[in-house]
């Protein structure tokens, strides 16, 4: 109940931008004292700031969010995508996970898979994967200062390079509409591209907030991936362009 009320406020925070204390008692049914408790906790996390009698987004222009916070946010879709994804998945693959938090959702759903390998450069997935008795690689490398739920540099690359998976799963912060996708951490890509580099299938993860969008620095197009999976057709989304295969 504590972390679907803390999920409940957070998402309405989103929608409005800011929220009055009352307002969100108001509306979610939530005691003003729970309603504070938890706007404290959120604030605590890095996801919104308190202000008098209410509480507000961190202003996204302005900073990176945390794995934290992106793990909050559309969560009910992401879970959704990934296991959707999970389909897509044999018994005995070799599975890339980037250290997106789309991919962090599919290590919840994999313990059901016989002799499947996972390398991921994720170290809150990689966390998840032993936890739930996954064979699990870690990429290695070093903490990411932009993003400390990521391992990257020539270590994280050359591991990768050491095996070819039958399958990667990743995720970009936007994609658009002329099908090109890109990212707000410019280290997460070097990593990212050598998994699709070496995977025979490549999986784009994303909820339809995401396309229409541009972000800094550019991962790769439409044309490099096999499926988009994600929570809603989309296809009215893009240009006239070529598309992969788009799962939901």
């Amino acid at each position: 109940m504590s972390n679907l009320q803390e999920k409940e406020i957070l998402s309405f925070i989103q929608e409005k931008q800011y929220a009055s204390v009352e307002e969100i008692s108001n509306t979610l049914y939530i005691s003003p004292s729970t309603v504070r408790r938890k706007l404290t906790r959120l604030q605590d996390k890095g996801l919104i700031t308190r202000t008098r009698g209410g509480a507000k987004m961190n202003d996204s222009s302005n900073f990176l969010p945390s794995f934290s916070f992106r793990t909050h946010q559309n969560s009910f879709e992401k879970k959704k995508i990934a296991l959707t994804a999970t389909k897509l998945i044999k018994n005995g693959d070799v599975i890339f996970l980037d250290a997106s938090t789309s991919a962090f959702f599919i290590a919840e759903y994999l313990s059901g898979f016989k002799d499947i390998k996972v390398i991921t450069n994720g170290i809150d997935t990689l966390s998840l994967l032993a936890k739930n008795g996954i064979n699990a690689y870690s990429t290695g490398g070093n903490i990411i200062k932009s993003n400390s739920s990521v391992l990257g540099g020539e270590h994280a690359i050359s591991m990768i390079e050491k095996f070819h998976a039958d399958i990667a799963f990743f995720s970009v912060a936007s994609i658009t509409r002329d099908g090109k996708l890109y990212d707000i951490f410019e280290e997460e890509n070097p990593p990212r591209i050598a998994m699709l580099k070496n995977a025979t299938r490549k999986v784009f993860l994303s909820d339809s907030t995401k396309f229409g969008k541009i972000s800094p620095y550019f991962t790769c197009t439409t044309r490099d991936i096999d499926y988009i999976v994600t929570d809603k057709p989309i296809t009215e989304m893009f240009n006239d362009i070529p598309l992969p295969e788009i799962v939901y």
